[in-house]
């Protein structure tokens, strides 16, 4: 027997095993009826052999949640799993992003090494997204920060407040994360905020933070961060430019309300 054949008969094997619930010698008919669903299943259905033969683009949401979650169990197959995963997040990709460890726990048949699989994988996701090469236009607008934060903040089940430093061109230096959770403006010290903007220099920079709500309506506390961050921004010379709100692909931007004063909103 080929070596191919070999393995995949022994991966069935021991599917089989750990459905009849002993990862040792499973009974023959566990087994036979194991062996008998692949073999009943042509090539091009086969989610993992199309995928190795044409690549994740052909498969089905629930067909590539399937290949994250493993085989299963007999009583929960895989692909059962991922439809109910799938019906968790109300068949929406943007909501699967925001799924975390705990509510994966919930489903039945997921435990922890598959909950911590879907959860690493969507993390993975998201670090692609944002992953992007350094920008090197200047920042023209509050629409150009969106672009910039959506991949990484957008479907966050979080929020997270960021700060964008900038050269005199409006050219972004770097980004950094300050703080995550819920905006509290007796929690964010302008030094923290403007560390790495004295450090590095920055001529100005813009203020970032995310709903994950997907309202981008700003919030009293939003106002009173802004507020009191700008306000340090023009004592230190280093202006605030703009808080710009990220609410999934939505986005609000504060300097275009007029709620900064001083040297800020001149993107």
């Amino acid at each position: 027997m080929p070596l191919w054949k070999r393995t995949k008969v022994q991966e069935v094997l021991r599917t089989a095993r750990l459905a009849a619930g002993s990862p040792g010698v499973a009974s023959p008919r566990v087994e036979i009826e194991a062996l008998a669903g692949v073999a009943a299943q042509p090539p091009e259905a086969r989610p993992r052999e199309r995928l190795q033969r044409y690549g994740p683009r052909p498969l089905s949401e629930v067909e590539l949640r399937a290949r994250r979650i493993g085989a299963g169990s007999r009583a929960q197959p895989g692909r059962g799993l991922a439809g109910r995963v799938l019906d968790l997040s109300g068949g929406r990709l943007h909501e699967l992003a925001r799924m975390d460890f705990g509510r994966l726990m919930g489903i039945p048949g997921i435990g922890p090494a598959v909950a911590s699989r879907i959860v690493a994988a969507i993390e993975l996701g998201r670090r692609i997204g944002s992953a992007r090469p350094a920008r090197e236009d200047p920042i023209t607008g509050p629409a150009d920060v969106h672009d910039l934060f959506a991949p990484a903040l957008a479907h966050l089940p979080h929020e997270e407040f960021h700060v964008l430093l900038l050269n005199s061109q409006n050219e972004p230096i770097c980004q950094r994360q300050v703080t995550r959770g819920i905006l509290d403006a007796s929690l964010i010290h302008p030094r923290e905020v403007f560390r790495d903007a004295i450090v590095l220099r920055a001529a100005a920079l813009i203020l970032v933070h995310n709903h994950p709500s997907g309202n981008p309506e700003p919030s009293g506390e939003d106002l009173q961060v802004t507020r009191q961050l700008s306000g340090a921004g023009d004592q230190l010379g280093i202006p605030v430019l703009d808080h710009v709100i990220v609410a999934g692909e939505t986005f609000s931007s504060l300097a275009g309300r007029g709620c900064l004063g001083g040297a800020g909103g001149n993107v």
